[in-house]
């Protein structure tokens, strides 16, 4: 049969063309030979180095749209902005969306603005500082109420604010700060419940939220809150569960959540957040165990990490994740060590690391890792004194120098400053709270000058706010 040419179908030059284009597309799909395929245009990422970083969730934007957040980093670590490919000539404005909590942190982007090159981009910078510490806050047991203290950030010392202390329920035993600053949560383990407070931003005064206080479950011993301030958590002993909250972001007030309170051990004393927000972590007292979970980001549900629960030693009173999400500690209170352990990334499942456990003072109570990672310390209640670390490859612990540091009468809870440049002591036995600066790359402890400062009865607990 005669061939047709195009123009006995109608076809104009430019239809001409598509149809010898699809022809020559049909022939190469059918392996006639030549590749044909048209490729997408090149496209380069945009990324820098990142200093200082040590808190939590840090959000960069590109041209107003969200990336990734950026986790846990060293000076100098190469990141690149998820989801940045672009092609060349793209203009680009790189810019901070949300500042890091746990510790609070500020952050600066430069080299942020330009245009994509053929070679991608990789001079951006992202610079953090962690924001000075302004406010103490200490739940008194015996006085049923909170001493509240602002903070020179050049000594470390402290001095009580204006209306201080604030009334707490009955038996305050444990107090958390949000990572916004905004509210602060207090367990009263005298009659189950949860007092909650806005935080006067301007002078660190506490105003009761509205409906405050909440019931929680019998005999609460421990507080947490999850790195995006979006949900609380609360072990009780006596029900050996965990019991879980919505936060109202605009007055500070808790929800229960869907199917809380949630099975953990027996005497539940202490629960953590890891700083991915991923998983929670309960230590049980009266079984030796830790109880782990991960948590729903979207309604703050938990369930049971496979293996979980995980033994510890014996009478674990407290625990700490430090910051880089790669280890947990745990204070037994009666075999008086601290057991480590090797955190799963994926899973949450956690593994005792090798030389754990490590040998304390007597009846470990409370355990903190410092935020800049290289520190670890450990209130002894009956030796009356502070024990300190330096924490090392692969979780390992080293005793320092001079440790243990003598603390006030029966030291019940420890916490380190955002800056990593003091410690706190909450000292039940004497009713004060020591104050020591962080000496030297060594982590050594010598007592901030004014040091202890009276607080209530029993101060059982310790809590820092930027």
């Amino acid at each position: 049969m005669a061939s047709r040419n195009f123009r006995e179908f109608g076809l104009s030059s430019s239809g001409r063309l598509l149809a010898a284009l699809i022809s020559a597309l049909i022939i190469t799909s059918c392996g006639g030979g030549g590749d044909l395929s048209i490729q997408p245009p090149p496209a380069y990422s945009l990324g820098g180095t990142v200093s200082g970083l040590v808190g939590s969730r840090l959000m960069l934007q590109v041209n107003g749209v969200a990336s990734g957040a950026i986790g846990y980093a060293g000076n100098g670590t190469y990141f690149s902005i998820a989801g940045s490919d672009y092609a060349p000539g793209t203009a680009y404005n790189v810019t901070v969306q949300t500042q890091p909590t746990n510790p609070s942190q500020t952050c600066v982007v430069a080299n942020g603005t330009g245009s994509v090159s053929s070679s991608g981009v990789t001079n951006i910078t992202v610079t953090c500082t962690t924001n000075p510490a302004r406010f103490v806050y200490v739940a008194n047991g015996g006085s049923n109420d909170i001493s509240a203290y602002t903070i020179d950030t050049k000594s470390g010392a402290l001095t009580a604010i204006t209306g201080s202390p604030f009334s707490a329920g009955n038996g305050p035993d444990s107090i958390e700060v949000d990572p916004t600053g905004e509210f602060a949560y207090v367990t009263n383990g005298g009659d189950s419940t949860i007092s909650a407070f806005t935080i006067d931003r301007g002078n660190g005064a506490l105003v009761a939220v509205s409906g405050s206080p909440f019931a929680t479950g019998a005999a609460p011993t421990s507080i947490a809150i999850d790195p995006s301030s979006s949900f609380v958590y609360v072990s009780s002993g006596n029900a050996g569960t965990v019991s879980a909250y919505k936060i109202t972001a605009s007055t500070g007030a808790l929800t229960p959540v869907t199917g809380s309170p949630f099975a953990a051990g027996t005497a539940s004393s202490s629960v953590t957040v890891d700083p991915s927000g991923m998983f929670v972590y309960v230590a049980n007292q009266a079984d030796g165990t830790v109880s782990a979970f991960t948590l729903d980001t979207s309604c703050g549900a938990l369930t049971a990490v496979s293996g979980s629960p995980f033994a510890t030693g014996t009478g674990p009173r407290s625990l700490s994740v430090d910051p880089s999400d790669q280890y947990l500690y745990v204070a037994n209170a009666t075999s008086n060590n601290l057991s480590a352990f090797s955190i799963s990334e994926g899973t949450g499942a956690i593994a005792a690391i090798s030389g754990s456990p490590f040998v304390t003072g007597s009846s470990p109570s409370s355990v903190a890792v410092d935020p800049l990672d290289t520190f670890v310390y450990v209130t002894n209640h009956s030796s009356n004194n502070t024990s300190a670390y330096a924490l090392g490859a692969g979780g390992s612990l080293t005793a320092l120098p001079d440790s243990p540091v003598a603390a006030g009468g029966e030291p019940s809870a420890v916490a380190v400053d955002p800056t990593g440049r003091f410690v706190y002591v909450a000292n039940s036995g004497s009713g004060t709270v020591s104050v020591f600066a962080i000496t030297g790359s060594m982590g050594a402890l010598s007592a901030v000058s004014g040091s202890p400062y009276a607080a209530g009865s029993l101060p059982s607990a310790i809590a820092i706010s930027d």
